[in-house]
């Protein structure tokens, strides 16, 4: 899978998904940290790379329709985080992309759990 990490993830989870055999480029490394939602987006859809986040903006599929992307996924932490937590969601992460694809979907994930949006039929 093609996955850019947004800024607020850091090189351990990056790391996790190059060892699970992913293609990981970061919203760090080049050099695109400040880039508005939409125009991060947008660089995921161009590149066919699932966007990983923190940012609770991207759970809104009336501002970002999933079906749209290579797949969104948004990490639900504690209130004070720690670095096992966001591990964790990384692992969880990992698990559901062996399971199934995340293309055109948008997953909540929380250690231990991936809800997937569903929209109404």
């Amino acid at each position: 899978m093609r996955i850019k990490l947004d800024e607020n993830l850091g090189q351990k989870a990056a790391e996790l998904l190059r060892n699970a055999g992913h293609e990981v480029h970061t919203v760090a490394n080049e050099q695109l940290c400040g880039t508005s939602d939409h125009d991060l987006i947008d660089i995921c859809k161009k590149e066919r790379r699932c966007l990983v986040t923190l940012d609770l903006d991207f759970s809104n599929p009336l501002l970002f329709a999933p079906w749209r992307y290579a797949g969104i996924a948004v990490l639900r932490l504690p209130v004070r985080p720690e670095m096992h937590d966001i591990i964790g969601c990384i692992r969880t992460l990992i698990h559901g992309l062996e399971q199934e694809p995340i293309r055109g979907k948008l997953w909540i994930i929380q250690r231990g759990r991936i809800r997937a949006y569903q929209p109404d039929s």
